[in-house]
C-alpha cells in the first residue's frame, strides 16, 4: 500500500467537514410514501419548467436564423 494512511485520514477529514453527519435514507416514510413524495416534487418542477417555458414565448432552443 503506497499511501499509508492518507486516506484514512482523508475520511476522517470529510466526516468533520460534514459535521460528523452521515447519509440516512430513514426519513420514516415507507417506500410508497417516498415515491408518491418524488412523484408530486417531480411533476411541480416539470410545471413550473414549462410555466417558465410558456412565459418566454416558448423559445426555449433558441434557433433563431439570422442568415439573410
Amino acid at each position: 500500500m503506497t499511501r499509508g494512511n492518507q486516506r484514512e485520514k482523508d475520511r476522517e477529514r470529510a466526516q468533520a467537514r460534514t459535521g460528523g453527519k452521515a447519509k440516512n435514507k430513514d426519513d420514516g416514510l415507507t417506500p410508497e410514501q417516498r415515491r408518491e413524495r418524488d412523484g408530486k416534487a417531480l411533476q411541480e418542477k416539470a410545471a413550473k419548467k414549462a410555466a417558465q417555458a410558456a412565459a418566454s414565448g416558448g423559445n426555449a432552443g433558441g434557433n433563431k436564423s439570422t442568415k439573410k
